[in-house]
């Protein structure tokens, strides 16, 4: 591949890692980046977002959900929070979660499903705003 083809891919895999992680999320990503992570940080953008997450093929709410069930099935949990976090910006919902969590139950085991509504439904919490003073 080409570097002028490595930029492109770059471009737009950053684009789209904005649009659905968030600027807040990258932002903080790339300010913690160190030289030992810099080639693994250019790899996940190319590749996962600039190759997989920017293919026609699956809306992004479809992305969402397909990235929660595997990061769940593998235990993944930061990046389950993260993902579910992302979901603001996905359009995926707690009902697609939900459903989503079925499958792995059956497909990659209950103590797998079981953990990942823990860790979603404490990331949930985290997001439901604060209730105002007095409330």
């Amino acid at each position: 591949m080409s570097e002028k083809d490595q930029s492109e891919r770059y471009k737009a895999g950053m684009a789209v890692r904005r649009e659905v992680l968030g600027d807040a999320h990258v932002d903080r990503a790339t300010a913690q980046m160190t030289e030992f992570d810099a080639d693994f940080q250019t790899f996940i953008t190319e590749g996962a977002w600039g190759s997989v997450w920017s293919r026609p093929g699956f809306t992004k709410r479809e992305r969402s959900i397909v990235t929660i069930a595997l990061l769940a099935a593998l235990g993944q949990d930061d990046e389950v929070a993260m993902h579910v976090r992302a979901t603001r910006n996905t359009g995926a919902t707690k009902e697609d979660i939900k459903e989503a969590l079925m499958h792995v139950a059956v497909y990659a085991g209950v103590p797998a499903a079981n953990h990942a509504i823990k860790i979603v439904k404490k990331t949930f919490a985290e997001m439901e705003p604060a209730p105002e003073p007095g409330q």
